[in-house]
């Protein structure tokens, strides 16, 4: 990869994936930016996922592929081919592992296109990275791009001055206290801490004077039986993405599964981080990139981890991985 071509430099950086990996993928788009600091960044991802990059000061535009709706199949698939080769792109970074991305770039004949250096998708490419397994996906993402000597990079996000006039509304005036979120969801049931436990969790935690405690995700939480009214509020389906990231800005405490809300509060260092790890482990690369976070899990369990994004059943048929992570041991950490 050549560095600093100038100002006919374009760039396009393909990462189709859920909307924790794109955050994660911020540091590498300021990376990109201090590389190439006079070309023009194009993101292409998922229609879910864009709203968490609106308003990065290193992009130029934000491209959404729908493939799960309007750019659903090979019609979709070939528009958004055309739409990449009228664009004329000198370089592709895909982070993206799969093949309908490999694909994509090598149909678009970018000159420059890199990627991992997996099979079969790394034959598409025209140089490639090494997928290191042991290593933060952040700090795997950065090797897309070449050393600027700076050190670290940070997750960083956008919300913008309207989502967080929103969230100033949602969460009405705090009069001073503590702002404590719980976000009860994720994408796979295995990386669910019991419903039950969050319940208990809320119960204590609405019995403090010193903090509001909010509940928050989208729409598809809402059929979460969980406590509610007085210190509780019940944010579940009220917030666009920059909306919740304004919201997870404003807070001190959030308690989360690892999901997307980990990674989101990853771009604020004075909030501090309270994760389950079940069926995944911290070593797979996707802990809170946070000094501020405390890791829960359960250790000496010969089944972990039992997948890279967890499962809808327990296959060892126990679930000690959520079950033996008590409240109390949350509880404990918050007082």
């Amino acid at each position: 990869m050549r560095k600093g071509r100038g100002k006919e430099t374009k760039i396009l950086i393909i990462h189709t994936a859920f909307i924790g990996d794109i955050v994660l993928s911020t540091p590498l788009i300021s990376k990109v930016k201090e590389a190439w600091p006079d070309s023009g960044i194009t993101y292409l991802t998922t229609k879910v996922a864009a709203p968490v990059l609106q308003n990065n000061p290193a992009l130029e535009e934000i491209l959404v592929y729908d493939k799960k709706g309007a750019d659903k199949g090979i019609r979709g698939f070939w528009r958004l081919v055309r739409t990449l080769r009228e664009k004329r792109y000198d370089l592709a970074l895909i982070p993206h592992r799969y093949l309908r991305s490999a694909l994509l770039e090598w149909l678009t004949r970018i000159p420059q296109r890199v990627g991992y250096d997996l099979w079969p998708v790394r034959f598409f490419y025209t140089s490639v990275v090494p997928y290191r397994k042991n290593v933060h996906e952040v700090v795997r993402l950065l090797g897309f791009a070449p050393e600027t000597g700076r050190k670290k990079y940070p997750v960083s996000l956008f919300p913008g001055i309207e989502a967080c006039k929103k969230a100033e509304v949602l969460l009405g005036n705090l009069n001073g206290k503590k702002l404590i979120l719980v976000a009860p969801g994720s994408r796979w049931f295995t990386k669910r801490w019991p419903l039950p436990y969050f319940g208990e969790l809320l119960d204590r935690l609405r019995e403090r004077k010193d903090t509001v405690v909010a509940v928050i995700g989208g729409r598809e939480e809402l059929s979460m039986a969980l406590p509610a009214g007085g210190e509780i509020l019940d944010l579940r389906g009220k917030t666009t993405l920059p909306e919740l990231t304004a919201v997870i800005s404003k807070a001190h405490v959030l308690v989360t599964n690892d999901s997307s809300p980990v990674h989101i509060a990853s771009a604020f260092p004075y909030v501090q981080i309270h994760v389950f790890f079940g069926p995944t482990i911290k070593e797979q690369g996707f802990a809170p990139r946070s000094e501020n976070a405390v890791i829960y899990e359960v250790d000496g369990l010969s089944c972990r981890p039992c997948g890279l994004h967890g499962g809808t059943r327990c296959k060892a048929g126990h679930f000690r991985c959520m079950k033996d992570i008590r409240p109390e041991n949350v509880l404990r950490n918050l007082r």
